[in-house]
């Protein structure tokens, strides 16, 4: 019986962390222009599940997030699904030429981007664009 405790509490607390980790909203008409016109500082990742340069920028990005707990508290992350949305006015708006593109915004204003960039120093420069427009 002080076996299972013992693996519960410990699983338990291994999770702690991911549960103050803030999720990714996704996009859906409607979603980001309320957090344009509040003039948020905005993280929006264009990806796509089968995507191995999305999934490196993610475990990047995932990275980043646990080790700044900042990032979290203080951006709005947005989530476009490329399969969902690559015909759509928001990558037309945007000019964004692929999946794998990550913007930082200030309200409206693009802060800065990267298209397929898998750098932990670019990605960590676009969230402290953000962070501290």
């Amino acid at each position: 019986m002080h076996r299972r405790n013992f693996l519960t509490l410990t699983a338990g607390a291994l999770l702690v962390p991911l549960a103050a980790h803030a999720d990714w909203t996704p996009f859906a008409p409607g979603v980001l222009q309320p957090a344009i016109d509040r003039g948020d500082r905005i993280i929006l990742n264009f990806y796509a599940t089968w995507c191995g340069t999305c999934n490196r920028q993610q475990r990047i990005m995932d990275g980043l997030r646990a080790a700044n707990p900042r990032y979290d508290q203080e951006l709005t992350m947005i989530q476009v699904d490329w399969d969902t949305y690559s015909g759509s006015e928001i990558v037309t708006r945007f000019n964004v030429p692929r999946r794998s593109t990550i913007i930082a915004f200030k309200g409206d204003q693009e802060l800065g981007r990267t298209v397929a960039g898998t750098s932990t120093s670019v990605i960590q420069g676009l969230f402290d664009q953000a962070l501290n427009a």
